[in-house]
């Protein structure tokens, strides 16, 4: 397809994708959304790419198309911040109305940006994108996430709807509420669906990887859940109160046993119960100190106030940046002394 090398004028759509050692299906990724954005928006469109510190070739792709395109912003962060704190260093950059987010891998398809679209004109402000079928993915991967979402689901009081990612299209006062939002464990599907407006669904299949491996894996998922339940939900709390109760009342119970025994002239035996049951106890005990220890660390962190990403050099074509000049943005022959800490 042939596209004009003009600068748009006027910016609708902005699509930002998180890369992380995606070198392998980078051509295909960038020809597939811009086919999909250039049909719709003509040259009215921004395309951010945030390299989240790849350790393949990643970046040096992403210029080489950004120095081609002057629809293409390059973004990179000065080390792997992780998808969800790439994701918010992309939103903090998007100029368009209209915001698509999508992974870098090709399993949200972005020739759904049209069906999306004619959704978003009917009065909405978010079209999220919900999996009804997960191609290319092990049934361990499906079991988890499924047993995430609806644990999380019965945990929370803002409603997180099931079996969705952060594939989406949304207006740009969501993507403002989004950004003003100074939180450093962010689960951004759930804080999308925090602020709240004119949200539905988007059904869909989700495709399996077009190339390379999974950046997921069981430890990113777990730390993800764990960030999710902590950002939205005090149930680990209770649940530790409610935990030391039940282990009090059982305690209590056996107390009234032992002396009942007692009194009926028995000898209580059982060394190696009581081994046990004080070993349980002591796990019981750590687990809670655990919970606890949990959201301290995040209050501290927090508490820090530290920039939530620092970007190490934002990168536009020359036309884009001298006719469009933006505060971190910075031509296609300079250097890393562009840097912009960003939060």
């Amino acid at each position: 397809m042939q596209v004009s090398h003009s600068y748009p004028g006027s910016c609708e759509l902005s699509v930002v994708i998180p890369v992380y050692n995606e070198e392998a299906g980078l051509d295909a990724l960038i020809e597939r959304v811009t086919a999909a954005a250039h049909a719709i928006f003509a040259d009215r469109y921004e395309l951010i790419l945030i390299n989240d510190g790849s350790k393949d070739g990643s970046w040096n792709a992403i210029c080489q198309h950004a120095d081609r395109d002057p629809r293409i912003v390059a973004i990179n962060l000065s080390r792997n911040h992780g998808h969800q704190l790439a994701l918010t260093a992309g939103l903090h950059h998007v100029r368009g109305q209209l915001v698509f987010v999508l992974d870098a891998d090709l399993q949200d398809p972005p020739e759904l940006l049209g069906p999306m679209l004619e959704v978003v004109r009917e009065g909405y402000d978010v079209v999220y994108g919900q999996r009804v079928k997960r191609h290319g993915e092990t049934a361990f991967k499906r079991g988890t996430a499924s047993l995430f979402y609806r644990t999380l689901a019965s945990m929370v009081d803002t409603h997180i709807p099931r079996d969705t990612g952060d594939f989406r299209l949304m207006t740009r006062r969501v993507v403002d509420q989004l950004n003003a939002m100074p939180e450093r464990y962010r689960f951004i599907r759930g804080l999308v669906s925090y602020i709240g407006f004119n949200q539905t669904a988007f059904p869909y299949e989700r495709d399996a990887r077009y190339a390379g491996e999974t950046n997921y894996p069981l430890r990113k998922m777990i730390a993800l859940a764990v960030d999710a339940i902590t950002s939205f939900s005090v149930v680990p709390l209770r649940f530790a109160s409610h935990l030391g109760m039940l282990f009090g009342l059982a305690g209590l119970a056996s107390l009234v046993w032992v002396v009942w025994a007692w009194m009926q002239g028995g000898a209580v035996q059982g060394w190696a119960s009581l081994a046990a049951l004080t070993l349980i106890l002591g796990s019981v005990q750590l687990l809670v100190l655990g919970v606890f220890g949990e959201y301290l660390g995040r209050m501290y962190m927090e508490g820090k106030q530290r920039p939530l990403f620092i970007v190490s050099e934002v990168r536009r074509h020359p036309i884009a940046a001298n006719e469009e000049p933006e505060a971190g943005a910075v031509a296609a022959s300079e250097t890393s002394e562009a840097i912009r800490v960003a939060g």
